[in-house]
């Protein structure tokens, strides 16, 4: 009964790690790209043609100045041209503009994340796509808890979605 008890728990256990793993699982939802050009900080073209959007997260609009900027440029240092990354989708695979919607795997890395808790995107969730909203959440609890990338500066005074409906009183 014990030794039954016993290889429950290390069974369990090796479930768990599998399940807490930072990796992407191996799956058809899972397809390489290289990337092309960064077009703004939750954007990018793969060489294929592909747009993709990063599913979970929102940054800066061009028209916001500086902090989109920054964005794109944190964006491009985890997305250097002619790398290769791994796109793993979720419910809905395009947006109404036709991209892609990816989770965004550089190696062991969910970039996703990385924007948000670096702090240069801030948490958008838009069901059905939802698979990581709660790492999401963490990270961007732990971007403003550290001030860091544009909680710093203020750059997220206006949050992007605000910023398209004119609800900012920045001048445009």
């Amino acid at each position: 009964m014990h030794s039954a008890t016993t290889a429950a728990l290390v069974i369990g256990s090796l479930w768990l790690s599998a399940c807490a793993s930072s990796t992407p699982p191996a799956s058809a939802s899972a397809s390489p790209c290289v990337v092309d050009r960064i077009s703004d900080g939750d954007s990018f073209r793969c060489r294929d043609g592909r747009r993709v959007r990063l599913i979970g997260i929102d940054t800066p609009e061009l028209s916001q100045g500086e902090p989109a900027r920054q964005a794109a440029a944190a964006l491009k240092r985890w997305l250097p041209p002619g790398s290769t990354v791994r796109l793993e989708t979720d419910v809905a695979p395009r947006d109404r503009y036709g991209r892609e919607l990816a989770y965004v795997w550089a190696g062991s890395r969910l970039v996703n994340e990385a924007m948000v808790r670096d702090g240069w995107a801030l948490l958008y969730t838009v069901p059905p796509n939802v698979k990581y909203a709660d790492r999401l959440e963490r990270a961007q609890k732990e971007a403003r808890a550290k001030s860091a990338g544009l909680w710093e500066s203020g750059g997220f005074a206006c949050a992007p979605q605000d910023w398209r409906r004119g609800r900012c009183a920045e001048e445009r």
